[in-house]
Order: C-alpha cells, then sequence, then structure tokens
C-alpha cells in the first residue's frame, strides 16, 4: 500500500503512476473544489498606463515562492504593477532574482507574455515586508501562501481587517475548501479562489496535459516534476500529501467508461476533432510529425 493510500504494483513504476493520478487530479478538480463561478482576467494596461494618462491598476501577491513569482510574472505581462510580499526581505530579493532570469529567458526565446520588454516588466513589479503597505492601493490580491488552512486562515483574517469593500481577495489554494478558508470572514462576498489549473471541459483537461504537466513530462517524469516543483520530493509531500490524498480519496470505483459521461466527453472533443475517417487521419499525421520532432529535438540535446 503507498502512502497515497493505493495498492501498488511494480515499485516505483507504481508510485509513478499513482503520482501523475494525483497531479492530473488536482488540476482537473480543482474547479469542482470551488465556487462555480468565472472569474475573468482585468483587461490588460498598455505601457504607460490606461487611458488619458492613467496609472495601471495595482495587485498584490501574498507570498514569493514558486506560485508567488509566477503570478506576478502573470500580472507583469498583463501590464499591471505589482506588489510582491513576504515575510523575509531576502526571500523577496530571491524571488525579484527569479523572476528577471525567468523573464529574461523567455525573452530571449521569443516566449516571453504580453507586449512589454522584460525591462518594463520587471519595473513593475516591488517588494513589501508589510503586509498592509502592500494591500495599500491593491484593486486585486492574491494569496500564494503554503497549502496549509491554518496559514491561509490567519493571511485571510489579516487581509479581512485592511481590505476596503472594493477589493477582491483571491486564494491560490489547489484543494482547500473556499468555506474553510473563508468561513466568518467580514469581506467573505469578496473572497474567490483563482488557480492557474482550474478545469471546466473535457477539452480543458487535455490541454492541462498538453500545454503543461505533458511539457514536462516530455522530458522528465512524475517524480523529478514533483522534486523540481518543491525543494525536493519531501518538500513536496510535506506541503500537498493531504491534497493528494484528499483527491484520491474521491476516486471512488473504477468508472465504467460509459452512459452519459461517456457521452459528454466525447461530444466535447469531437466538436474539436470531428470523427469523420478525412480530419481523423489528418490530425494522427499532424501528431506523428510532432512526435518526430520532438524525438529528433530530445536526441539533438543528448548530443549537446
Amino acid at each position: 500500500m503507498s502512502q497515497w493510500g493505493r495498492p501498488l504494483h511494480g515499485g516505483t513504476v507504481g508510485v509513478g503512476r499513482v503520482c501523475i493520478r494525483a497531479e492530473v487530479a488536482l488540476a482537473a478538480l480543482s474547479w469542482s473544489l470551488r465556487p462555480h463561478c468565472p472569474v475573468p482576467a482585468p483587461p490588460p494596461t498598455p505601457p504607460g498606463g490606461g487611458p488619458a494618462g492613467m496609472e495601471p491598476s495595482q495587485v498584490a501577491i501574498i507570498g514569493s515562492g514558486l506560485i508567488g513569482r509566477n503570478w506576478a510574472m502573470v500580472f507583469a505581462a498583463g501590464g499591471f504593477k505589482v506588489k510582491l510580499y513576504d515575510i523575509a526581505q531576502q526571500q523577496l530579493t530571491s524571488a525579484l532574482e527569479y523572476i528577471r532570469k525567468q523573464m529574461k529567458e523567455l525573452e530571449e526565446s521569443e516566449s516571453l507574455k504580453g507586449t512589454l520588454s522584460a525591462e518594463q516588466q520587471l519595473a513593475l513589479i516591488s517588494t513589501c515586508t508589510d503586509l498592509k503597505a502592500a494591500v495599500e492601493g491593491a484593486t486585486f490580491v492574491q494569496e500564494c501562501t503554503p497549502e496549509n488552512l491554518e496559514l491561509k486562515r490567519k493571511i485571510f483574517g489579516q487581509l479581512d481587517l485592511i481590505a476596503d469593500d472594493n477589493v477582491i481577495l483571491s486564494s491560490s489554494t489547489s484543494c482547500l475548501l473556499p468555506s474553510k478558508v473563508f468561513t466568518g470572514l467580514k469581506h467573505v462576498k469578496q473572497c474567490i479562489v483563482s488557480h492557474p489549473d482550474g478545469v471546466i471541459s473535457p477539452t480543458d483537461l487535455d490541454l492541462v496535459m498538453s500545454d503543461g504537466l505533458g511539457m514536462r513530462y516530455a522530458f522528465i517524469g512524475p517524480l523529478e516534476t514533483m522534486h523540481l516543483n518543491a525543494e525536493g520530493i519531501s518538500s513536496y509531500c510535506e506541503r500537498y500529501r493531504e491534497g493528494m490524498k484528499l483527491v484520491l480519496n474521491t476516486f471512488g470505483p473504477v468508472p465504467e467508461f460509459s452512459g452519459e459521461i461517456e457521452e459528454k466527453i466525447n461530444q466535447a472533443i469531437s466538436e474539436k476533432i470531428p470523427v469523420v475517417p478525412e480530419v481523423l487521419g489528418a490530425r494522427r499525421n499532424w501528431r506523428d510529425e510532432c512526435l518526430t520532432s520532438l524525438a529528433k529535438m530530445k536526441k539533438q540535446m543528448k548530443s549537446d
């Protein structure tokens, strides 16, 4: 029996299979663990501010770990001013170094998001070790602290005392119920959960793999993915074991792969790729060409 609560067969192969299921499930079920309401991203502000010289909107990021750093990059790419908060200045210094390095590398590879240059985006990001100062003037607050219920409740309790009646308070929790995190807050109606891997349709689930986890799995397996997504496997398990257990325990019996669920999935995928011989054949050819190109690239990378 594995520590994730499933019988394993084949040693590390079994562990890897469970890890994949856990990571995909965390992504796939994250939407179902929060209110079913769309969270549209605010429109990006053009360089130099909004219309008639207005200042860009301001966002506060609470927590400068891996998730917080990437949220800061997302908002800066959209032209928002970002205040990155943490309790330790050294952590913030490290975060800025990471963000600068990532942005420069993305710019060099022509993969940088948004219309602003890396330097313009970096100029939008500042740091702060005072929570009240970080939130002051913000229209959106994104909490990115570790996946610990008591810690998140403490943070949102502090934000509740600081925030006005207009600011949106958002959590990056992967699998904690909003009712557990936000219960008792005065500004509870302003609280939402925003996470990069919310899934709402079968085609979105495919995107989680093709544009997310799958891109990693082409080069590294599920265990190394976990290892690199935290400070090692033990750190990953410490942060996410409760969430993984929560998700895996919802799986229930093996599905029948028939009936209403089958029909819904078939309909969604068929809208993207109609079940027509010519269309299926063309898509298979495209898939094989992609795999051939990927194999050549991986072979070249190994030789380098």
